[in-house]
């Protein structure tokens, strides 16, 4: 197997929650392989800043501000993408937010906007992404940054919603792959599933001091880490397809 990333020099590339963590660092290794990388975020001004620091390499990054929560900024944004650089060949669904609740006493707005971001912004996304696919005669790339919780339930306080909303995505891998085999399409879809990386979603300052102890205990990866995985799927030969990639720290204890 010939692996290689050539053939998406010069293509389209989308990544969600670009701004800081793992989306930052694909898109970055995007732009290192000479794709228009999009990348969009809340906090667009990160995304700026990134691109001024990548402008010496031979992709380019875009910054797009858009909420992935909210349906009709994610069709906006990928309408932008189309009219202004063309049809999208790669979609990195990264955003995520994990929220610190219970499911015995949670909070429901804490519940709801992990949903909205981690299960429907990323349908959103998809959907928006082949219609854009479909429409070019695409044979492009769908990728769902997941995580372990995706598989398996973590025995750790404060989970809450976010193992239900992992699960989802990674069903929705296999549900999609078996809509586009139905459709005869040649669109690719690939869920990456890390252990715990350094991220500001791991490393919030306002966790309970007991539940850092424990955190700061665990083996560890860096967003580097999965942005090479992710690099590694999309560079497999046309006829092959990643379905699953785990990624674990050395010593990861679930």
């Amino acid at each position: 197997m010939v692996i290689s990333m050539d053939r998406w020099v010069g293509k389209v590339a989308v990544v969600t929650g670009a701004s800081t963590g793992i989306g930052a660092a694909i898109a970055d290794q995007l732009v290192s392989n000479g794709l228009k990388v999009v990348g969009i975020a809340r906090r667009v001004e990160l995304v700026e800043q990134r691109s001024q620091d990548l402008s010496d390499q031979p992709g380019k990054l875009y910054p797009y501000k858009a909420d992935v929560s909210q349906q009709d900024q994610i069709v906006e944004a990928f309408t932008w993408i189309e009219d202004t650089l063309g049809p999208v060949h790669i979609l990195i669904n990264n955003a995520g937010v994990a929220k610190d609740t219970t499911l015995v006493d949670g909070d429901y707005d804490a519940w709801r906007a992990t949903l909205d971001v981690n299960v429907l912004g990323l349908c959103v996304a998809t959907r928006e992404a082949i219609k854009s696919m479909k429409k070019h005669d695409v044979k492009g790339h769908i990728v769902h940054i997941n995580s372990l919780c995706g598989h398996r339930v973590p025995n750790f306080p404060g989970f809450n919603i976010y193992p239900a909303s992992k699960h989802g995505v990674t069903a929705l891998t296999e549900t999609l792959r078996q809509e586009l085999n139905f459709l005869g399409s040649k669109i690719k879809v690939t869920s990456v599933s890390p252990g715990l990386v350094a991220t500001e979603m791991t490393t919030l300052k306002e966790m309970d001091p007991e539940k850092r102890a424990v955190v700061d205990t665990f083996p560890v990866m860096s967003p580097e880490d999965i942005a090479d995985g992710v690099i590694y799927v999309l560079s497999t030969p046309e006829h092959v397809q990643v379905h699953e990639l785990t990624i674990k720290p050395v010593g990861e204890i679930y």
